[in-house]
């Protein structure tokens, strides 16, 4: 991505209040600001799960959900989805489904770097193969959402605060998992 990206800043109620350069914003005094999430099903109902890339900002090398992102100011959420399926991970998505529309975190990392988002969660599906961007990931595995959901119980520190948070309130990673509620395109 260009670094003269910018990001959508909130006010405490959600709503837009500005912008900001994209690589202003994570620091250890981070604005509220708009981002998404994303899990990404294959035809065979495994998940994939993504390690970030070591120089990424924010929890590098971390395992984490398939993909985040920013929408830029006036980008649709669901285009910059498509947009970063694209560019971290080379995916063409099918079936997106808004799981989590109201998701909301702060986190702050081992250095001292904050997450302080509004993020809206997807659930999407693809029929092809991820191409890792090593910029972005250097890692990927496609598994049983179960299976994920039981690791994420039993050693929560070895991934990302939100996919733990996440999982916490997606019924993706149930032994049973529920379809999300509604859906986008």
């Amino acid at each position: 991505m260009i670094d003269a990206d910018h990001v959508v800043l909130l006010d405490e109620e959600g709503r837009a209040i500005g912008t900001a350069p994209k690589s202003s914003v994570h620091g250890t005094d981070t604005a509220l600001h708009l981002a998404f999430s994303c899990h990404v099903m294959n035809d065979a109902g495994h998940v994939l799960v993504t390690r970030r890339a070591l120089g990424k900002t924010t929890w590098p090398g971390v395992w984490s959900n398939s993909f985040c992102g920013h929408p830029r100011p006036a980008e649709p959420v669901l285009a910059a989805v498509h947009r970063r399926a694209e560019y971290e991970l080379g995916l063409a998505l099918a079936d997106i489904e808004l799981a989590l529309p109201l998701f909301r975190y702060r986190a702050v990392d081992a250095s001292g770097i904050v997450e302080h988002e509004v993020c809206p969660v997807y659930i999407a599906r693809t029929s092809t193969e991820p191409v890792l961007n090593p910029l972005e990931v250097s890692e990927a595995k496609w598994v049983d959402p179960h299976d994920l959901g039981t690791s994420l119980t039993a050693t929560p520190w070895a991934f990302s605060p939100w996919l733990v948070l996440q999982a916490e309130q997606l019924h993706l990673f149930d032994s049973e998992p529920a379809l999300p509620r509604r859906r986008a395109s």
